[in-house]
């Protein structure tokens, strides 16, 4: 009787872990207290606004606990802005698509992107942006490349952690370190030389700003986003 109970006991203790676990969009205790915050509650997107707007466009949807851009959503953007945060995001990219998330966005220039450094998303076997090694997702586009380790298909979900602190920016997909960089340093600025952004004015030069997630024309799916002010 005793192992039987034990047995059970153990069963249930694993399957509350594994509940525990399955839950998108919520914060642990420990998480709590520690000072973490939700950026998306499953539900809606009112910590969420279009670039240059005071509201979000309806083609930006809930879609199985998951905010979902549909085609002409238009670039996004957190109400808040942040100087120095630990982010967490959870995304899903459609076949051949394409998207990005942005840090340290401001809204002085055309786009969104015009001063903001982006993580790459993007389908790396299928988008023909991908044979520029630092298009691939997890990189800083255009100037840093994600290793393989941290790929994924398509249509499969990655984790990514943002960490910016005193301009070092790091980066972790799926568990794999893709950047550890000091914005602004020398050799930041060399990287920024040798790319697209090279003639673009006040490029990354922002120590504070918006997160940012893209709409390149592509479904992409994001959840489980949080942060915790640093």
């Amino acid at each position: 009787m005793l192992k039987t109970i034990s047995v059970l006991s153990i069963a249930l203790a694993f399957t509350g872990t594994a509940f525990a676990k399955s839950i998108d969009n919520q914060l642990s205790q420990a998480e709590k207290k520690a000072g973490w915050q939700l950026l998306f509650n499953g539900q809606d997107m009112s910590q969420w606004r279009n670039f240059k707007s005071d509201s979000i466009s309806s083609k930006w949807v809930i879609d199985d606990g998951a905010m979902l851009l549909t085609k002409g959503g238009g670039d996004i953007l957190t109400k808040k802005s942040y100087q120095n945060f630990d982010l967490k995001i959870d995304w899903k990219i459609s076949e051949v698509g394409n998207s990005g998330i942005f840090v340290l966005a401001d809204e002085l220039g055309s786009m969104i992107y015009s001063h903001a450094p982006e993580i790459q998303i993007i389908d790396n076997e299928r988008h023909s942006d991908t044979e520029i090694d630092s298009h691939l997702s997890g990189s800083i586009y255009d100037l840093l490349t994600a290793p393989s380790a941290a790929h994924k298909p398509a249509m499969q979900w990655n984790t990514v952690r943002i960490k910016m602190l005193n301009n070092h920016l790091q980066v972790w997909q799926n568990g794999v370190s893709t950047v550890s960089m000091v914005v602004g340093s020398s050799s930041w600025n060399t990287l920024v030389k040798n790319s697209k952004f090279a003639t673009w004015s006040n490029f990354a030069t922002s120590e504070q700003g918006h997160i940012g997630l893209q709409d390149h024309g592509d479904k992409v799916w994001f959840k489980n986003i949080k942060i915790k002010e640093l």
